[in-house]
């Protein structure tokens, strides 16, 4: 007897070699051989656009946001306007073999929003509407217009900072923003979402319904259970904040790490901050955020971290702004208009007038559990200072995160103080990465970010999901038994 589980990896295997869609039948005999897939029925049954290579918009469809992984192409990306073309295009890729990566924005670190089969692009279903203290947003909604959209009605939700990333991998993934300390990791408000699982059902889970499917959806990372198609969130209402940004000479950078790791988990929910170590091309030490109150209020804790660096700054900025205007700031966007605030192009995601460009990195997280000892952070400053172009991103964490049970959803680094980023911009970065990361594993522990996804970590189960990893993998097993979703590292 045939082994069905085994019998689908390999046809899944087979199915990636699909330059040319060759791919097995699901439920076909082995012995039967592959026979080809067929495109153009997909094509008709979509409500959205399917794009094949050789189609004019082919090109620009298959890349993702990282150059890097530019080689990739893909048999067909598929825009889905609707939960049914998600079912289709999963009925295709059971019947075909094919395998199937499903893409919101596009930015996974990895490269995995992409690959060489069927791409499944939720970037159409990008609507946004808002009653009665509750946003339903759909899952190929770029950040930017999250908070735009919500904005024109006062309130907004917490969610991350990179105006292009989609809503669905952020959630899905945890979601660290600039609001986290006050109001939540992004999953930490999503009521219910809208999920077509693998084998072609549209369902909506919440507390009450499919809640195991609803608690792995609230940090267990996206392309893992289905297909997300929609999320309702409760928001919170927007008001004027303070951002801010305070610069030191190099030679103050173990001063103010000291003093940023003993202030910032510790500040009030209001205060969210993060400390940036750039050396990009020349050494520089950032600590900047955003805080939900006036400017005095502002003022008075910012003191406090000056105080405890031991010299003033030797530059400031500190403004108030409407939130709206604060999202654009921590965006990059601060003179440009929400349109232009996209990458360029005529497909869905994409604004005519758009201006932001695509980005070629690599990068790697920790996650801290303890503050840095003086060893740990005169290791940390030898990487930074270290040839090259790179930065190191801490984003604190505490308030509001941490006091949600590790295990009251999939993301389980409720405890942990700060987030830890190593980002280098060019291609060639991935040695530094590499080192750095390296080098800071005796101080930080094996514990990572899996919305930073990294291909080379081992262990990486334990460092994503921590004691959180059995759950997961049963949930896995009940509403995907098949793995038709198979990611690298898939739970």
């Amino acid at each position: 007897m045939i082994d069905r589980r085994a019998f689908l990896r390999v046809s899944a295997l087979a199915g990636t070699a699909l330059a040319s869609g060759a791919a097995l039948a699901s439920g076909t005999p082995a012995w039967a051989g592959p026979r080809p897939a067929d495109w153009s029925a997909l094509a008709r049954g979509l409500g959205g656009r399917l794009i094949r290579p050789g189609d004019a918009s082919y090109d620009s469809a298959r890349k993702v946001f990282n150059t890097a992984f530019d080689g990739t192409r893909p048999a067909a990306v598929a825009y889905c306007r609707t939960a049914a073309d998600v079912t289709e295009c999963l009925a295709f890729a059971r019947k075909y073999g094919v395998a199937v990566t499903s893409r919101s924005g596009g930015h996974s670190y990895a490269g995995w929003s992409t690959g060489p089969g069927l791409v499944v692009d939720v970037s159409p279903m990008n609507a946004v509407s808002y009653s009665g203290g509750r946003a339903t947003v759909g899952a190929g909604a770029r950040l930017v217009d999250v908070y735009s959209r919500l904005g024109a009605h006062g309130v907004s939700i917490p969610a991350g900072s990179c105006p292009t990333v989609g809503v669905a991998g952020l959630t899905l993934g945890g979601g660290i923003g600039v609001v986290s300390r006050k109001y939540g990791l992004t999953c930490d408000v999503l009521e219910s979402a809208r999920i077509v699982t693998a084998d072609g059902r549209v369902v909506t889970c919440s507390a009450t319904e499919h809640p195991d499917l609803y608690w792995a959806s609230r940090g267990g990372g996206g392309g893992n259970f289905g297909v997300a198609t929609s999320f309702t969130f409760r928001t919170h209402a927007t008001r004027d904040v303070t951002v801010f940004f305070l610069h030191w000479p190099w030679k103050k950078a173990a001063a103010a790490v000291r003093a940023w790791q003993a202030w910032a988990p510790y500040a009030p929910d209001a205060m969210w901050s993060n400390l940036h170590l750039n050396h990009d091309p020349s050494l520089d030490v950032q600590i900047g955020g955003l805080y939900v109150g006036d400017r005095a209020g502002c003022e008075r804790l910012l003191a406090d971290l000056v105080r405890r660096v031991g010299s003033d700054p030797s530059s400031r900025w500190i403004s108030p702004s409407s939130y709206g205007h604060a999202m654009m700031i921590m965006a990059g966007c601060s003179t440009m208009t929400v349109s232009q605030c996209h990458r360029p192009g005529s497909l869905p995601g994409q604004t005519s007038d758009g201006r932001l460009v695509r980005d070629a990195f690599s990068a790697k997280s920790h996650l801290a559990y303890a503050p840095l000892s003086a060893a740990g952070i005169t290791a940390l400053l030898g990487q930074v200072a270290a040839s090259g172009r790179h930065s190191v991103l801490l984003d604190a964490l505490g308030g509001a995160v941490g006091r949600i049970a590790p295990d009251g959803t999939a993301f389980p680094h409720r405890r942990a103080l700060f987030s830890v980023q190593y980002y280098a911009h060019q291609a060639g970065g991935a040695a530094w990465t590499r080192a750095a990361h390296a080098a800071m594993r005796p101080h930080f522990g094996d514990h990572a970010y899996v919305n930073y996804i990294d291909p080379e970590l081992t262990g990486w189960r334990r460092q994503y999901y921590g004691a959180n990893a059995e759950r997961l993998a049963r949930v896995k097993a009940a509403y995907d038994p098949e793995r038709l979703f198979r990611l690298p590292q898939g739970v």
